[in-house]
């Protein structure tokens, strides 16, 4: 584990958490873990998180009878840090979620994605790369509707920080000194700071601190501005008919709800689920609700054929 703050599962210990290093891809992945067999829902996380993140959701999807896997993607955590912008094109963190896939043996799959996690499931699910049974996003809207909402509400001038981070070095030292201390005082800005667990962030910040991981996290937004976007408009976003179901908070400060309103063009079989007064990080504020929301939506037979 990243840091030595104890994150035990004794309220539920038939579905314990474990901490295993997966090779996949080329590179080995920090997994935290929970339930087993060949049924696999995959939790992405976003910036500036860890794997941990999701440890209130992996047990009960372990329960519902899923190997719930929560890797810290690529410069996260323990997990393989390669060097350079390129090494983070929003292509490669595509194709580490096939790998992750593939090295579990899984023959059906739940894709489950927050913040940056969740735009790299929308591009994993356009592109049709593995059959998915079901997908599940967290406040991050469809690409194309983020680009359409960027002119039409104040989402440009949210969006500010991401011009920020495409500076060399100023960005890096200022989000890794003093411990990483930037981090966590970003998450208690766009979040409800009295629901955010104390040792969550401790484990951000810890995560964050390890050399080289803080500018790792920001290459993921200077690769997608250098280029990834672009490739991926020209691209295109095919319809996805996989079942979705988008949970959005709406106090989110970063991402305007306005955003979600056309995600039906893109998606042929969607459940949009919205939660005032809930921010960006909705899994921490509303931990029981969202839970709730994701159960209900798997053991739904009207929207997930077997």
């Amino acid at each position: 584990m990243t840091s030595g703050t104890d994150f035990s599962t004794e309220d539920r210990p038939e579905f314990p958490l474990d901490i295993e290093m997966v090779e996949a891809g080329g590179l080995t992945f920090e997994i935290v873990g929970c339930g087993e067999g060949d049924r696999l829902a995959l939790c992405l996380h976003g910036f500036p998180a860890h794997a941990l993140c999701w440890r209130d959701l992996l047990p009960p999807l372990a329960r519902l009878g899923y190997r719930a896997w929560a890797p810290n993607q690529r410069g996260y955590g323990n997990s393989s840090r390669p060097q350079g912008v390129a090494a983070y094109n929003i292509e490669k963190l595509i194709d580490d979620v096939a790998a992750l896939i593939d090295a579990s043996g899984a023959k059906e799959t739940v894709l489950i994605g927050h913040d940056w996690g969740a735009l790299v499931a929308w591009g994993f699910a356009a592109r049709k790369v593995r059959p998915l049974k079901a997908l599940i996003i967290m406040n991050v809207p469809h690409p194309m509707c983020y680009l359409r909402s960027l002119f039409r509400s104040a989402q440009l001038f949210k969006s500010w920080y991401i011009l920020f981070f495409q500076l060399l070095w100023v960005p890096d030292r200022l989000f890794a000194r003093n411990h990483a201390a930037l981090i966590e005082k970003m998450v208690r800005r766009s979040s409800n700071p009295d629901k955010f667990p104390a040792a969550m962030l401790k484990i951000f910040r810890d995560s964050a601190a390890q050399p080289g991981a803080v500018t790792a996290m920001l290459n993921w937004y200077r690769a997608l501005f250098r280029g990834g976007a672009r490739r991926a408009v020209r691209s295109g976003f095919p319809v996805i008919h996989v079942p979705t179901l988008m949970i959005w908070g709406e106090a989110d400060i970063a991402l305007s709800k306005s955003a979600t309103y056309d995600t039906h063009r893109y998606v042929s079989n969607l459940t949009l689920k919205y939660l005032p007064g809930v921010s960006h990080w909705v899994l921490q504020d509303a931990p029981d609700t969202v839970t709730a929301m994701i159960e209900e939506f798997l053991q739904s037979d009207t929207r997930i054929k077997t």
